[in-house]
């Protein structure tokens, strides 16, 4: 998979260690005195380690590499019931307490949602209808749950703030699942535009026919156009 990844240059680095400390996913470590990238499915690309080297010695490049799994440092770091991992499926039938302040209930099926959070062997995406949103567009929507989540798979994410490309990430559940179709909803801004492009680029790269329809939902929360 191309994407974006740190390298170390072993000629600047001076064994300091900082970076290791920074790097919360334990993708550095210090071989010979030297900070050397462990894996690559360990490095998240978001290079929190970049600003903590004195020496300037590390910088982002792009290659193949493998694709970054938070449920393989999660467990590799002892943490695989951290909620924020661990894959979880819900039951058809929500507890009468999801009906609560005058609900109607949540569509959610599993958990969890955030994109960069869920693995792309988890079993609930095996031959899955998928949600692929921006965040804002649950809360612009009324009756998103029932309108857009009902029977989905929900992945969720940010464009603009989200510091990566989803293209790699969908790219890899698209390969390790028959992914039935996809529903893209989006928010009428310039930047939601990037989440569009990742799936569209995704599916093509598959080479499968994946059917795929695209919402536009209006900044006062109306939909404004439905493209398939």
């Amino acid at each position: 998979m191309l994407r974006k990844i740190i390298q170390i240059d072993t000629e600047k680095c001076n064994g300091c260690a900082l970076c290791v400390k920074a790097c919360h996913e334990g993708a550095i470590g210090l071989k010979d005195g030297k900070a050397e990238l462990l894996r690559d499915d360990y490095c998240d690309g978001l290079g929190d380690c970049l600003p903590a080297c004195p020496m300037g010695a590390i910088t982002f490049l792009e290659r193949e590499a493998a694709v970054y799994d938070a449920s393989l440092v999660a467990r590799a770091q002892g943490e695989g019931s951290c909620p924020s991992t661990q894959t979880e499926v819900f039951a058809d039938e929500m507890p009468m307490d999801s009906y609560r302040q005058g609900g109607t209930g949540s569509e959610l099926g599993q958990w969890p949602v955030q994109m960069r959070l869920i693995p792309t062997n988890a079993p609930f995406l095996h031959e899955a209808d998928l949600l692929v949103a921006a965040d804002c567009t649950a809360f612009a929507c009324g009756g998103f749950h029932e309108r857009f989540m009902r029977g989905r798979v929900t992945l969720v994410g940010c464009p603009k703030l989200d510091p990566v490309d989803y293209t790699e990430k969908l790219s890899a559940i698209i390969a390790q699942n028959d992914i039935c179709s996809i529903t893209v909803v989006l928010m009428e801004v310039p930047c939601c535009n990037g989440l569009g492009r990742a799936v569209s680029a995704a599916v093509t790269a598959s080479g499968r026919e994946i059917p795929c329809r695209t919402v536009i939902v209006a900044t006062d929360g109306y939909i404004r156009d439905v493209n398939s």
